[in-house]
């Protein structure tokens, strides 16, 4: 009712009503302030912010039910309103005019919200040092900084692939490295010549007799390496002839050793008159262990049908392995493939050399300093302890020996005066031509006619050629036949251990003699010497 007569001055006494009722008086001017509506409504304008703002904490506690509670505040004596009139103003209108004014109070609790808001700033805080740690794993990264030069290796490296730009010239400078690398097929294919009976089990050395007839030695040391009873030579052995025919005859018996009662024929050769044998002793194979220095060379006077008519003489003596033999120009050429015994490599081994006319020469130890010794070569293969080997001259006079475990061709040029033109020191013979699929340089063969050198090879189970030419490299290499292992039928290779040339024919005697890293592995039969055809060679206008 007061609000629609009095919409002022009600709620000035409500407000005074209401403060009465939390401070327990009334204030004396309010009488005063109703006669003076414009003025009482500025001051209540002024009062009401300044009442709620200033004592609202402290009935925050007390919910907007209470006032109404409180019938006192119908005894302020400020108010003469008619008493039926108050219940009216004063229950329901307080009731109503708290909740107007009660917006203002919770404006205390908002300054309160942002106190917890003040330790949200101060989480990131510490959360500013996690951050910190990537800082020190910038550091990390940098490492692989100096990485990046490794990957400048490679630049380097590309000149690398440019390294067969040198491997022009090094055909000049290590012509062995320069052999063909990879196996050629071969030129032929070999076939049988003769088979052997069981009394020549070990066909080894040859040499061609003026009237085509070839001489073979044979040692038969297979059958005596397996024999318990080394005191004797069962079969004995012998030289053997394949007349033109290929006809297989017995040519010569062996003298015996006066030291050890033995004979093992190797290297054969013939003078260039035909008028004398000259055959090596091996006496190595009487005492692997404690060989001595026994091993000779010795010559059989021939007839004119170049048959034995003589009693043998020894040349030279006090070799350990007395091998390959040949003549030329007055003297007498022979290797020593294990001159100086040793347990490990690299082995060392030479060539000697004595005038015909010096006959009952016995060599001087160590051998290393004997005055006859005119070449030296190294051997490095760890399983085989043999080097030099077989020997051959080409048609300038220039002497060649085969590096048996090494499969090296070595080569010797003579001065005027006919000095080998070696190191006076070491006399080592240097390395003239070698290929990757030769394996060893047993016996060895110059065709004079075209400068071919045919090499055994003993090892890979196959014959090589060696081809002199113009080239920087001074060689080629071939392979002129090749076989895997077998037992020799049909005059496959065997081991093959010496080979030479009559006509359009290359002859090669398979020893069978079982070596550490060759093709062979077994000592079997049949006992063969095979023939390779020329006139049949891939791309081969014969010799």
């Amino acid at each position: 009712m007061f609000q629609k007569l009095y919409p002022v001055h009600a709620l000035t006494v409500l407000s005074l009503l209401a403060m009465a009722a939390l401070v327990g008086c009334a204030d004396p001017d309010a009488s005063t302030q109703q006669e003076e509506p414009e003025a009482q409504q500025q001051s209540a304008d002024e009062q009401v912010p300044e009442t709620p703002v200033a004592q609202l904490p402290a009935p925050d506690a007390a919910t907007p039910e209470e006032p109404a509670a409180e019938p006192p505040t119908a005894e302020s004596p400020g108010l003469s309103v008619p008493g039926p009139a108050l219940p009216e103003l004063a229950l329901p209108e307080l009731a109503i005019a708290l909740p107007e004014s009660a917006p203002p109070r919770p404006a205390p609790p908002e300054p309160v919200v942002p106190e917890p808001v003040v330790p949200e700033p101060v989480v990131p805080e510490p959360a500013l040092p996690e951050p910190a740690l990537p800082e020190p794993a910038l550091p990390e990264p940098a490492l692989p900084e100096p990485a990046v030069p490794e990957p400048a290796l490679p630049e380097p490296a590309v000149p690398e692939p440019a390294v067969p730009e040198p491997a022009v010239p090094e055909p000049n400078a290590t012509p062995p490295d320069e052999a063909a690398v990879e196996q050629p097929e071969p030129l032929a294919k070999a076939e049988l010549l003769v088979e052997l009976p069981d009394k020549y089990n070990t066909p080894y050395g040859m040499c061609l007799l003026p009237n085509g007839e070839v001489l073979v030695s044979v040692p038969n040391i297979n059958v005596f390496l397996a024999a318990e009873d080394k005191s004797t030579q069962d079969p004995p052995p012998v030289i053997i002839k394949i007349t033109k025919d290929n006809k297989i005859e017995k040519y010569y018996d062996m003298p015996k050793h006066p030291v050890t009662g033995l004979a093992f024929p190797f290297g054969i050769c013939i003078d260039a008159e035909g008028k004398n044998l000259y055959i090596t002793d091996l006496q190595w194979f009487a005492n692997t262990e404690q060989p001595g220095n026994n091993s000779r060379v010795f010559r059989v006077p021939l007839d004119e049908n170049y048959n034995p008519a003589g009693d043998p003489v020894v040349v030279i003596e006090g070799m350990v392995v007395a091998n390959a033999v040949i003549i030329r120009d007055g003297y007498l050429y022979v290797s020593d493939t294990s001159m100086v015994p040793s347990t490990e490599a690299p082995w060392v081994s030479g060539i000697f050399r004595v005038k015909l006319d010096e006959e009952g020469t016995k060599l001087t130890l160590p051998l290393l300093e004997d005055p006859h010794l005119i070449a030296t070569m190294k051997s490095y293969n760890p399983d085989v302890g043999f080097g030099a080997d077989g020997l051959t001259f080409d048609s300038k006079g220039n002497l060649y020996c085969g590096n048996f475990a090494d499969g090296t061709l070595h080569k010797i040029e003579f001065d005027a005066d006919g000095n080998p033109k070696v190191d006076p020191t070491t006399k080592e013979a240097p390395i003239f031509a070698k290929a990757p699929f030769m394996k060893s340089c047993d016996g060895i063969f110059c065709d004079l006619a075209t400068d071919k050198i045919y090499v055994a090879d003993s090892l890979a189970n196959a014959v090589q050629i060696v081809s002199l030419d113009g080239s920087a490299r001074g060689y080629t290499v071939q392979t002129l036949a090749v076989d895997e292992e077998n037992d020799g039928s049909g005059g496959r290779l065997d081991q093959p251990a010496e080979v030479l040339l009559r006509g359009n024919e290359v002859i090669a005697s398979n020893i069978d003699f079982p070596v550490p890293g060759g093709v062979n592995t077994t000592f079997d039969k049949p006992y063969t010497i095979s023939v390779i055809k020329l006139d049949r060679a891939a791309g081969s206008e014969g010799r």
